[in-house]
Parts: C-alpha cells; structure tokens; sequence
C-alpha cells in the first residue's frame, strides 16, 4: 500500500489524516464561516462525517485521483505534528494531468498565512512529483482572502462565472485561477 507523503514547510507539517483528526476536522469544518466559503463542506456537519471523508483519502491516493493532507503546526519540541489547523488537497485528472486545488482553514488560524504557505508546498509536490501540467482553483467572489492565496502562489485569474454554482439556497459567482508547470515540455 502507498502512502500520502508527509510535507513540510518553514511552520507546518502537511501529513496524511488520521481517524483521530476527526474530531477537529468536525469542529473547523463545521464552523458555519468556514463552510460557508467551500462549495464541498456541508453544515451542520453532522456526527460520522468526518470520519466517512478521511475513510476516503487512502483510495483516492492509490487510484491516483486525489489526495488531502491535514494542515497541521511543526512541533519544535518533537518530530510529530500536534495541532491540526485545516485540510489541502488535490483533485486529479490523470488522463490530463491535471489538478484542482481545494483548501479550508479554521477560523481561529485565518489571516496568519498558514493556507499561503501549505498551497506551495502542495503546488510544489504536484508539479516536482506528480508531474502535473496544471491546476486550478476556483473560489466564491466574495471571499477574496481565498484569491489573496491564489494569486500569493503564482496562480493567474482565468475566467469568471456569475451565479456559477448554488449554495445554501443563493447562487454564488465563482472564480477560476490556474498555473501551468513551468517544468513541462509537452
């Protein structure tokens, strides 16, 4: 069995989630303000539903079509990660291999950089070792903080689509940006 690597940048530890995590996965994600600016986080975040996401990142990796990693602080003290702060992850298109970054931070963790940075350690294994050519992002207009990250890692403005998708019963206008392997010779 292959396993999601475990990242690591100047302040975190990007690492494989754990069945553990499941309870701060439910407390960050279920926070109304951070699901309200995803597309994919549901609320109320019902008891189970943690756990039924996690069970998901192990065959989703091997399948090569996707991985997420807990965003978690570098522990001085020891080589273990301790606090987990969020979730990063990949969805991928082998065929055309290409990626589409998603990401979530706890509200108490926000405006801190730590998306910033855990973004181009992610941008750099998927270029560096997955060999993508691509990846996109999309996020709501009205969460700019989300496009602050996006264009903080090189990602460009590509196009944008009013009332693009629905949540919550509004429908929200939708933002993509991408980057291009500038590795790639294809």
């Amino acid at each position: 069995m292959i396993t999601a690597p475990t990242l690591h940048t100047e302040r975190l530890v990007l690492r494989p989630f754990k069945l553990e995590d499941a309870p701060d996965v439910q407390r960050f994600a279920g926070d109304r303000d951070v699901a309200s600016t995803t597309c994919a986080i549901p609320h109320p975040y019902e008891d189970g539903m943690a756990e039924e996401w996690i069970s998901t990142h192990q065959p989703d990796f091997e399948k090569g079509t996707g991985i997420n990693l807990a965003i978690t602080f570098k522990d001085t003290e020891k080589t273990e990660d301790t606090i987990l702060i969020g979730a990063i992850g990949l969805g991928i298109d082998l065929t055309e291999k290409i990626g589409e970054l998603g990401y979530w931070v706890g509200k108490p963790y926000w405006n801190s950089g730590y998306c910033t940075e855990a973004a181009k350690a992610i941008l750099t294994y998927a270029f560096d070792v997955l060999e993508l050519t691509s990846i996109h992002a999309f996020y709501f207009k009205r969460n700019p903080a989300s496009g602050r990250v996006l264009e903080k890692i090189g990602m460009q403005f590509e196009e944008c689509f009013p009332k693009g998708v629905e949540k919550w019963g509004v429908l929200e206008d939708l933002v993509k940006y991408s980057i291009q392997n500038k590795t790639d010779n294809s």
